[in-house]
């Protein structure tokens, strides 16, 4: 059986190094100017501590797949998740992998001018030049063909993607892709579950872009169903 991260195959590029460390559910993909694996694993294992005790204390925050409004001291990755639930409408932990992709990737940020770190489809992503982006969409014809064009000037950035239709994350509808750019991760991670819920058929993809204008903070979406694709915002998209 195929890796389910199996796209990162796809990078081409040969000018950052490339690392990978897993903790319990992360399983995170990094680049950077140099190898950073030590820095990495201490970031990610704070990170996942700090929620993680939160969590405990509060454990509807885990549960709920409602709006979270924290109350009281609270780490600053389980506020990031609750204000990208409340703009998003869902819940939390639609935001966990976003959230911790730009916490850790952040925290990098003190070793190196640039960072790529992917989370499970979720991006965090600060370059200094061009980069190019792909999207992965199941069994579309448009996977693997196209790639959302990124300028340095708009990063750091956050690009999630949600699917009804490949990995393991929840979603209510059917759609090969949604892809979100924010310049919150753990935003676009929350509004791509968020679009993606309503996106059930071909048919249903101007309803989710609209979704998409809708939530504050969204700078552009790409969905993708089948044989059709739409766009709104702030998004190049370039043949892969």
């Amino acid at each position: 059986m195929e890796s389910p991260c199996f796209y990162r195959r796809w990078i081409t590029d040969g000018d950052l190094v490339s690392f990978h460390i897993a903790e319990e559910e992360s399983d995170i993909y990094f680049r950077a100017v140099c190898n950073l694996e030590k820095e990495a694993a201490l970031s990610l294992a704070r990170q996942r501590s700090c929620l993680k005790e939160y969590i405990g204390q509060c454990p509807r925050f885990l549960a709920t797949m409602e709006p979270y409004v924290v109350k009281g001291k609270a780490p600053g990755i389980a506020r990031e998740m609750s204000h990208a639930s409340v703009l998003a409408g869902v819940g939390p932990m639609a935001a966990v992998a976003g959230a911790i992709a730009e916490a850790v990737g952040r925290d990098l940020l003190a070793f190196s001018s640039e960072i790529i770190v992917e989370n499970g489809g979720d991006i965090f992503l600060v370059t200094e030049k061009r980069r190019r982006v792909g999207i992965y969409a199941g069994s579309s014809p448009f996977s693997g063909k196209l790639a959302l064009e990124i300028e340095p000037e708009d990063t750091p950035l956050g690009i999630c993607t949600s699917s009804g239709t490949v990995g393991h994350s929840l979603s209510l509808g059917e759609a090969d892709a949604v892809v979100i750019l924010a310049s919150s991760v753990a935003l676009a991670d929350a509004a791509a579950t968020a679009v993606g819920n309503v996106a059930g058929c071909e048919a249903d993809i101007p309803r989710a872009l609209e979704k998409a204008q809708g939530i504050q903070g969204v700078l552009g979406v790409v969905v993708i169903k089948g044989e059709k694709m739409g766009a709104w915002g702030k998004v190049k998209i370039e043949p892969l």
